[in-house]
């Protein structure tokens, strides 16, 4: 499903040269479960973004579905993700003029939603408990029902492949552990691909494959 060999990102950082990430490769298999730790500063979400498409490498390929994504435009690049991406952010990113429902429904509308966009997002949204939460705005949801808001909007058009940057990390432990348990759910039930960067000793044990960076590089073999 996944498929990226030898990614480096270097960026420039006062005139100067700065390796963020240094030939980086990895596998995900269709349904499979990889999550990558390290700590702070180590080029996690910059991993994760040429993973998803949102950027392009210096050099190395990723492919995604079959696609080599690192081949093509911007445009074409953002119609894959509509089509086959789902992406959770730590600061969940909801618009705070939508309701729940309305922010569910915006991927729906703008890709291929079927013929009821406003019945699928309500679908989701009892799905990840929030049946009767539908009409409240982002500022009237705890950081729990926000996050959950976010995972019924990235699951929106049935991706083939969910990117998590960080999940819990915004979260209390209990509610933290209930997003793990929902993520994992929907890996399972769904058989989506599910690749997400994490702190969380929980959530990174729940995963099948785990992928230790240290400044940029892979630590290890894949565990």
């Amino acid at each position: 499903m996944l498929h990226a060999t030898r990614l480096t990102k270097i960026y420039l950082s006062g005139g100067r040269p700065l390796t963020v990430l240094k030939e980086v490769s990895l596998d995900v298999e269709a349904g499979g479960f990889l999550a990558v730790v390290g700590p702070s500063g180590c080029g996690k979400t910059t991993l994760l973004g040429l993973l998803a498409g949102l950027d392009l490498p210096s050099s190395g390929t990723v492919t995604l579905d079959g696609q080599d994504i690192t081949a093509l435009g911007e445009d074409a690049r953002a119609r894959l993700r509509s089509e086959k991406v789902g992406f959770v952010f730590q600061t969940f990113q909801l618009i705070p003029t939508l309701t729940a429902q309305e922010n569910v429904q915006v991927p729906l509308e703008l890709g291929d939603g079927g013929a009821d966009p406003a019945a699928r997002a309500r679908e989701l949204l009892s799905r990840v408990g929030l049946e009767g939460r539908e009409h409240h705005y982002p500022a009237q949801l705890s950081g729990g029902e926000q996050q959950r808001v976010a995972i019924a909007r990235a699951f929106a058009n049935r991706p083939r492949i969910l990117f998590a940057d960080e999940p819990t990390g915004n979260l209390d432990a209990a509610t933290g552990a209930r997003i793990v348990e929902l993520l994992v759910q929907l890996n399972s039930e769904l058989g989506t691909t599910l690749v997400l960067v994490t702190h969380d000793p929980e959530l990174a044990g729940r995963a099948r494959t785990t992928l230790h960076l240290h400044d940029g590089v892979v630590v290890g073999e894949p565990a």
